[in-house]
């Protein structure tokens, strides 16, 4: 498993995880509802994307004349959000209830291109209909839309799943795959949330399932009590999300420059 967290999508992440999905040696995803949805729009609006070099260096009143600013790109609201903002809003007006993945799975293989598919993670992952898990996809902006349009009555609450929905497709998965490693990418929720199935099963559920085979995270973070990301791998030994022999590698980098080299190197073994 491969846990997205940060802006991974935005850094265009797709251009080496989307081999390593097609190639079968990923197998399942848990992101961020930005990762999730932010690969969709580079993949729709690519060209309209801008870039700016100086970004570390921005004033506020430069920051004011920017639109949706992640790191040193900006994101286009028309070209992107609002190109797929009304045919997903079709998708949510006649679901009964689906998770918000499964939406972008169905859009995604029918919607134009603005970009080389072959970089898409996204497409990648619908194509090979890959396990995919979005904890707290309401902290996005398709997460944002949809609470609006719950709230103007144009959609039901229910047409989209929520994160306990998640947390019990991710149970099934983990009791079907006892054997899988764990790659967090970051931290936050997208790796705390799938670690943490495993203790559930164990503690809550009284099964006896095996701990993940090994676990491995690419952070620059520090350990704090500010903070989840930077906790080192042991620390999760007393949560029995990891044992005590399980192999546990830490790697201190920027996960934009680490990931996409173990990704190649993984599709070339």
């Amino acid at each position: 498993m491969v846990t997205l967290a940060g802006a991974m999508s935005t850094a265009e992440i797709g251009r080496s995880l989307a081999p390593a999905i097609r190639s079968g040696k990923v197998s399942a995803i848990c992101c961020t509802g930005a990762n999730l949805e932010e690969d969709l729009f580079n993949l729709v609006a690519h060209s309209h994307y801008g870039t700016i070099e100086d970004w570390r260096s921005l004033s506020p009143v430069e920051e004011s004349q920017l639109e949706n600013r992640i790191t040193n790109r900006t994101l286009p609201e028309k070209e992107a959000i609002r190109k797929v903002e009304s045919q997903l809003v079709s998708l949510w007006k006649s679901s009964d209830g689906r998770l918000p993945h499964e939406f972008l799975y169905e859009l995604i293989q029918r919607i134009e291109y603005d970009a080389d598919p072959a970089d898409s993670w996204l497409l990648a992952a619908a194509e090979c209909n890959l396990p995919l898990f979005v904890p707290g996809w309401e902290d996005s902006t398709l997460g944002n839309i949809f609470a609006a349009r719950v709230m103007d009555g144009t959609v039901s609450i229910d047409a989209v799943l929520s994160g306990t929905h998640y947390m019990l497709a991710l149970a099934d998965w983990i009791r079907g795959h006892p054997k899988n490693g764990f790659l967090q990418v970051g931290g936050g929720i997208a790796g705390d949330f799938p670690i943490c199935v495993v203790p559930l099963l164990r503690q809550d559920l009284g099964e006896d399932v095996p701990l993940w085979a090994w676990f491995a995270q690419i952070s620059e973070s520090s350990p704090s009590y500010g903070g989840y990301s930077g906790a080192p791998p042991n620390e999760k030994i007393s949560w029995q999300k990891l044992g005590v022999d399980t192999p546990k590698f830490v790697i201190e980098s920027d996960a934009s420059i680490v990931l996409p080299i173990l990704l190649t190197c993984l599709c070339e073994a």
